[in-house]
């Protein structure tokens, strides 16, 4: 059980904890490689926005989009999680501008609303989600007939659960720094230090959980409806040599997706 997924888990522990990610993502950033991957799929479907579930504290999108940028594909995302870390939406929205918005109400990942259309986006999320979940998750994007994509850094290389284990002292140095910062954030790091021991807890647990690449073929496996392009697989893609699991999907039929659909009003500033 993830900490962080407990609909009772105290707010700020969950933000602290989505924030140290984020900002972790900054120095071991797979942008590149996620970009490789995810560029192939907008241009067969014709969309240039990802819905990005399970937003956490933004992880990873920021180097994606700016990669994309270099590739030529001006990508926009919207942000969207079951508990919305409303505080790192709005400053990844105030550091990009209009490429970014983000529904301020809950959304899940397993019902996700018609209206939000586009590529549909999980980075270190698809392993909070047990088997039967995976899979609704992944049939309700072919229900819809949009493409989805999963990266996971973490996983159970050596060098990824190291790093998990070495997370409290991480924590330790890293949390004056996450952002937006919380004063109650110090506290709960160096006074109680009940941060460091839920961002190891999860992190652990994550790293356990994390798909194989024969668990992620049978989940496709029991898709139904439409016919898809399935791409799974793991490579490199941080500055750790260890392997970043990846699940992409898109429609076989050349039916793009729309480029410009209508999008959720994003929280007011």
């Amino acid at each position: 059980m993830e900490l962080e997924d407990q609909a009772w888990f105290p707010a700020v522990w969950r933000d602290a904890g989505t924030a140290y990610l984020e900002f972790a993502a900054r120095f071991n950033d797979p942008g590149a490689g996620i970009a490789k991957r995810l560029a192939p799929v907008l241009e067969a479907t014709g969309t240039r926005r990802l819905v990005d579930l399970c937003s956490g504290g933004t992880g990873p999108l920021p180097g994606v989009l700016a990669e994309l940028e270099r590739e030529g594909l001006e990508a926009t995302a919207l942000l969207t999680d079951r508990f919305p870390n409303l505080p790192s939406f709005q400053r990844l929205q105030d550091e990009i501008g209009k490429r970014v918005e983000y529904a301020a109400e809950p959304v899940d990942a397993l019902a996700v609303p018609a209206e939000l259309s586009g590529l549909r986006t999980l980075f270190n999320a698809l392993h909070h989600f047990r088997p039967e979940d995976a899979r609704g998750l992944l049939q309700d994007a072919v229900d819809a007939g949009q493409p989805v994509a999963a990266f996971e850094v973490v996983g159970r290389h050596p060098l990824q659960l190291l790093g998990l284990l070495m997370s409290p002292v991480l924590s330790l140095l890293l949390m004056p720094f996450a952002r937006p910062f919380r004063w109650s954030w110090l506290f709960w790091t160096y006074v109680v230090p009940v941060i460091p021991l839920f961002i190891l807890w999860d992190g652990v647990v994550s790293g356990l959980r994390v798909y194989s690449i024969p668990e992620l073929h049978e989940l496709v496996a029991g898709l139904r409806g439409r016919e898809y392009v399935w791409e799974i697989g793991a490579e490199s893609m941080t500055p750790v040599p260890a392997p970043v699991t990846f699940l992409v999907g898109r429609p076989k039929s050349p039916t793009p997706v729309a480029r410009h659909p209508e999008a959720p009003a994003p929280a007011e500033s």
